[in-house]
């Protein structure tokens, strides 16, 4: 049995923006049973991430992180109809997840304390993005 829902998130740009509260609101409805969420962006330049939601520098360090191993504009990078940001960002998307597997109980999301759920956007510019959430069960 599977319970699936889609939610569109709004970026201002490069970041992660926490769609925990989304994610397990889309599961309202569903079965009130254990299995699995599959959550899915349909996108190739943002990201899913399970990440530590208590300190946002964990976050700002990651996107540190990224800016060294991929940066905007390396005159190596081919592919850039959409700007500097354009190859990097996909780039990043494929060392990072589009889809994410978590435990379902009882038909809620079940995550460490410490956990939350990240759209990563990895374009500078804002965007639109679609994410599909499927319980599974």
């Amino acid at each position: 049995m599977a319970h699936r829902a889609t939610i569109t998130v709004e970026t201002r740009g490069r970041g992660t923006y926490d769609v925990t509260a989304r994610v397990a609101a889309a599961l309202e409805g569903g079965p009130d049973l254990d299995g699995v969420v599959h959550v899915f962006c349909h996108h190739t330049s943002a990201a899913l991430i399970l990440c530590e939601n208590a300190d946002p520098s964990v976050r700002r360090d990651l996107e540190a992180y990224f800016a060294r191993l991929v940066p905007d504009g390396d005159p190596r990078y081919e592919h850039d109809a959409e700007g500097d940001d354009d190859t990097p960002a996909h780039i990043r998307t494929v060392l990072t997840q589009s889809a994410l597997v978590l435990p379902a109980a009882r038909g809620r999301l079940d995550l460490g304390t410490w956990q939350g759920v990240y759209l990563w956007e990895h374009r500078t510019a804002p965007h639109r993005r679609r994410i599909t959430v499927t319980l599974i069960t």
